[in-house]
Formats: C-alpha cells, sequence, structure tokens
C-alpha cells in the first residue's frame, strides 16, 4: 500500500507502507501501526490532501482541514475501498463527496472499540467476578480533585407502604473546589424527572458545580407532589451542600435519580443518611461510585484514559433496563482533571453521545431520567500540547466502552446483536434500519433461543426501509456471522449454513445471571443497503423470559 500526503509546499510526499513486516498480526494492531506512521507523517507534512492508494482500488481523496483529522479521514475512506486489512470489510462501497468531520471520527474511534466494529470480536473474557472487578480497579483511579462516598438507608414507599421497607444507595461525588469546566446531556422525553429538570436550569443558568448526589430506587419523575418533585431534589442538594460546607449551596450540587417511577422521594431518610454517606469520602477510586448507582445491573460498569500531561478521564455508567437513550444511557458520569472550556466540553460530550448512548437499544423504551454528566476538576492546568484532540478521542472510546457494557448489561440478555448498516442514502435511514432490527421482538426472540429464523431480520429491514426504500431493498445483501443469508432479492440457505448460524449464536451467548461479563462477544449483523454514504452501527440485545420476569417484578 502506498501513501501520498499533498503539501503546498513540498508538494505530493510518498510513503511506502513495508505491510509484510506486520501481516502477521491481528487486524487490531496491524491498524495501531498504520495509525503511528501515518501520523508521524501527517504531523510532520501537515498536508492538504491525504491520498491512499492500492493494487486494485481506485484512488480515493479527501480533503483535510487540519493534520490532526488526516488519520480518521483516511481509515475511513480506507474501508470505503475494502482494504481488507484495516477494517476486516469485503463490500466495496462508492466514495461519497464529503465526509463529516464528526461521524467520521466517531467511526474511527469506535473501530477500535471491537463491539462496534463489524466483522469483529472483541476476545477479552473473565472467569469470576472477583477478575472482573480487579480488571476495574486496576483503571478506577480517580482524576485530581475529586472525592467519592457511599451511604445506604431504608424507607417505605408512600404510594406503596405493603412492600414494607425497601432499600436505596446514596452516593455523592464532591470537587475539592468549584468549577465551571461541566458538560451535560439530558433525555429527551416529554416527561422529564425532577433531577432532569434541575439539571438542565443549572446548565441554563451557568451555575459553578463542586458535586453530584445520585440514588438508586426512585427517580423522582411527576410524583404527585405539587411541584413535581422539584423541592425534594433540591431539599437533598441543599444537605449534601450544607454537610460540605460548599459556597455556593444547593446550586452547586447537581442531583440525579433512577429508579422507580411515579414514587415520592423519601426526603427525610435521605438527609439523614448524607452525614453516613460522606463519612467515608475517599479520592482514590471511582468503583465504589460505579456499585453505588446500580439498580437492576448485574455488575458495576466502568472506564478509564490517560491523557497527556498527566491528566486522566474516568467515566461510570448504569442501566439494564428501559434503554434506547435519545442522548446518554439511564446515568452516566465522566470525570477528568484536564483542564479545557465549557464550550469545547458540551461539544465533545454531544458528539460522543451521538455516536455511543444514542446508538444502543435493549427494549427501546427511552428513560424520563436519561442524563449524562462529564465535569472536569481541572487541576491539570495549564493543558497540554495536544490535550483538545486527544481529549475527544478518549471521551469517544470511554463512551463507547460504557454503551457497550450497559447492552451487555441488560435486564435478561444473553447476546448482544451489533447491526452495521452501510451503503444507504445517508446516515439517519442507516440508524433507523440498524434500530428496528434491534428493536424487532420477533427477531430478538429468535436470538435468545439460538434460531437463525433469518426471515425476521430481513422482514424488519424491510418494514423500515418502506416503500421509499426500494432502491435500497432491491441492493440489500443480509449477513449473520459473515454469512450472507440473503441477496438480490432472495434468502441464501442451506442446511450447513444454518447449523453454522446457529453455533455463531452461540458462540455469542452468555449467562444472563452472572454478576459479572464472562465476555463481550456479540451476534454480528451486517446490512449493505447498496452504495450509498450512509452508515450506523447500533448494539441491541435479544429478549428472554428472564427480562420479563425482572420487569413483572421491578418495583419489589
Amino acid at each position: 500500500m502506498a501513501l501520498a500526503l499533498e503539501s503546498g509546499r513540498a508538494g505530493v510526499v510518498r510513503i511506502e507502507l513495508p505491510l509484510r513486516r506486520f501481516a502477521h498480526l491481528p487486524l487490531s494492531i496491524q491498524r495501531l501501526e498504520l495509525c503511528v506512521r501515518v501520523r508521524a507523517e501527517v504531523s510532520r507534512a501537515r498536508p492538504r490532501k491525504v491520498q491512499l492508494s492500492r493494487p486494485g482500488c481506485s484512488l480515493c481523496t479527501v480533503s483535510c482541514a487540519t493534520s490532526s483529522l488526516a488519520i480518521g479521514m483516511l481509515a475511513a475512506r480506507a474501508r470505503r475501498h475494502s482494504c481488507r486489512w484495516l477494517s476486516g470489510s469485503v463490500g466495496a462501497s462508492r466514495c461519497g463527496a464529503s465526509v463529516a468531520t464528526g461521524s467520521v471520527r466517531q467511526r474511527i474511534v469506535r473501530r477500535f472499540c471491537l463491539e462496534w466494529q463489524a466483522g469483529k470480536q472483541d476476545e477479552q473474557e473473565f472467569g469470576s467476578e472477583q477478575e472482573y472487578l480487579a480488571h476495574l480497579e486496576s483503571q478506577a483511579q480517580l482524576p485530581q480533585g475529586f472525592s467519592i462516598g457511599n451511604g445506604a438507608l431504608k424507607f417505605v414507599p408512600e404510594e406503596a407502604q405493603e412492600m414494607g421497607e425497601l432499600p436505596m444507595k446514596l452516593t455523592v461525588i464532591s470537587l475539592d473546589k468549584p468549577t465551571s469546566a461541566y458538560a451535560a446531556v439530558f433525555t429527551s422525553n416529554a416527561f422529564p424527572g425532577a433531577p432532569v429538570r434541575v439539571g438542565k436550569q443549572r446548565l441554563a443558568q451557568a451555575c459553578e458545580l463542586q458535586a453530584m448526589v445520585v440514588n438508586n430506587k426512585i427517580s423522582n419523575v411527576s410524583p404527585p407532589d405539587e411541584d413535581g418533585g422539584l423541592a425534594a431534589s433540591e431539599a437533598v442538594c441543599s444537605e449534601v451542600a450544607k454537610q460540605l460546607n460548599l459556597p455556593g449551596g444547593a446550586r452547586s450540587v447537581m442531583p440525579s435519580s433512577t429508579g422507580v417511577i411515579g414514587w415520592r422521594l423519601p426526603v427525610k431518610e435521605m438527609i439523614a443518611a448524607v452525614p453516613d454517606a460522606l463519612a467515608f469520602m475517599q479520592g482514590d477510586s471511582a468503583l465504589p461510585a460505579a456499585k453505588g448507582i446500580m439498580t437492576t445491573d448485574r455488575y458495576p460498569k466502568l472506564s478509564a484514559k490517560e491523557l497527556p500531561g498527566g491528566a486522566r478521564l474516568v467515566g461510570i455508567a448504569k442501566g439494564a433496563g428501559m434503554i434506547e437513550p435519545n442522548m446518554a444511557t439511564m446515568l452516566s458520569f465522566l470525570m477528568t482533571d484536564a483542564a479545557l472550556p465549557r464550550s469545547d466540553l458540551q461539544q465533545m460530550l454531544e458528539e460522543a453521545v451521538a455516536g455511543s448512548f444514542n446508538s444502543i437499544s435493549v427494549d427501546g423504551d427511552e428513560s424520563t431520567s436519561d442524563t449524562v454528566l462529564l465535569i472536569s476538576s481541572e487541576r491539570c492546568a495549564p493543558p497540554a500540547p495536544g490535550l483538545r484532540e486527544a481529549f475527544r478521542t478518549a471521551l469517544l472510546e470511554v463512551c463507547a466502552d460504557l454503551a457497550a457494557l450497559v447492552v451487555h448489561n441488560g435486564e435478561g440478555t444473553r447476546h448482544v446483536i451489533r447491526v452495521a448498516v452501510t451503503g444507504a442514502s445517508d446516515d439517519a435511514t442507516a440508524r433507523r434500519v440498524a434500530k428496528a432490527v434491534v428493536n424487532g421482538p420477533l427477531f430478538k426472540s429468535a436470538v435468545a433461543g439460538n434460531d437463525p429464523n433469518v426471515g425476521r431480520l430481513v422482514g424488519k429491514v424491510g418494514q423500515a426501509l418502506g416503500p421509499e426504500g426500494a432502491a435500497m431493498a432491491a441492493a440489500c445483501v443480509c449477513r449473520i456471522g459473515g454469512e450472507t443469508i440473503f441477496e438480490e432479492g432472495r434468502f441464501a440457505l442451506d442446511t450447513e449454513k444454518e447449523r453454522r448460524l446457529s453455533a455463531h449464536m452461540k458462540m455469542a451467548e452468555a449467562d444472563s445471571k452472572l454478576s459479572y461479563p464472562p465476555h463481550r462477544r456479540v451476534v454480528d449483523v451486517e446490512v449493505c443497503l447498496g452504495s450509498g454514504p450512509g452508515e450506523a452501527v447500533v448494539l441491541g440485545s435479544d429478549l428472554t423470559a428472564e427480562y420479563v420476569e425482572i420487569n413483572a417484578d421491578y418495583r419489589s
């Protein structure tokens, strides 16, 4: 393979990549090798254009506004030209006229998170809960300036007193000083919970934040209170601010709640539990917070990245059911000590969420409490060279990792289904088709039973395309586990292929009762709709009897 970098001063600089030296390595290592080599040349030459050529592949040229985007655009275009060693894809498609910077960055970053890469499997496995927790703890070091405390309480719900005492967890995340460097994205549900409404106010008023308080069990959404639960959320924030002696008072505390919809918060019991939560504040590990925000989650979810200048980004998430976010997962908190402007944080967070949390679905239900919060202690200042782009990439990777874990941890989930759609008329169409597949109850049920009932897949694709998608339907090719099951308007099936398809599903199956993820493999579904520029990857889950059992008895 040859790479040409076109520079205004130096003309065209041609680089020969000696692929034979590392052709024996796994594809993920080959990609890293390419990126290292190309990044060095791009940084040195600062080209206006990047050209990639390959024997048997027509020349592709993309304009780059900055050198930092060149590798992302290069890899995106290489994939569109069937460079198998780079992406693992064998389906060629026509080069589009332009590339959207944000979506390209999402695609190349997600390509390094194997759950988001068509045709790839993440071979990471865990043999026990202890092994998984040790893995999380190894990356759980909090960024500078953060502390975490956990408390617990019991309460009797006013709306269902016959249930008796129920447990609730209270988690407090605090900073050593107020900060205006934070960003947030919330649910788009028309009935947002009181904590979401308070959070939106904090964001709109640009309040400086110094703490977050999170409770599980009750989401504080539209309770019978006259103000819809606002006073209850503010009362808990006020007590946290008082106990921490925060100069900004309640306005410097961001509330977040998850759990049963429609119940009142047990404010009295929660306020009484705040001192206990603060008594054991520690600045070492984020894992206690990841555990503290769980509801029906079987295990905590945590991801982290190192940044230039010694800064860190650590993210935690909770969510197992009521997952088809239109912004985030049910709850996710991202903490960093990197000093970046608030405007940058908001823009980067929205971009990261679009390519991760907005591309998952467990059951097709959007929560009324969805919140993702990114906050910086700004302790690593001034910013190190290259921090902004490094942080943008790290944020995308952490969000993609957490989003994948949310689906693996779905209520009753035994299979994660990855649907990669390419060749659509645009990205929105590709995403609509992918989400239709992962949300189709018939196909989800078939996957749960390791039954390759592929008609349910193709039928759902056709339903999503509709009459206006006739041209894409005519070009449609569907694959499961790399096996072509539909092409040129007809199915391609036989007895042996059915066995292989079922074996592929069994390979991705996991015990839905374990308190850790035994593996991160997925059922791999590919849908090619022709030669259009639109593409999307969505992660979803199967539909099992356990899911019904959990949600039939959720409140108790």
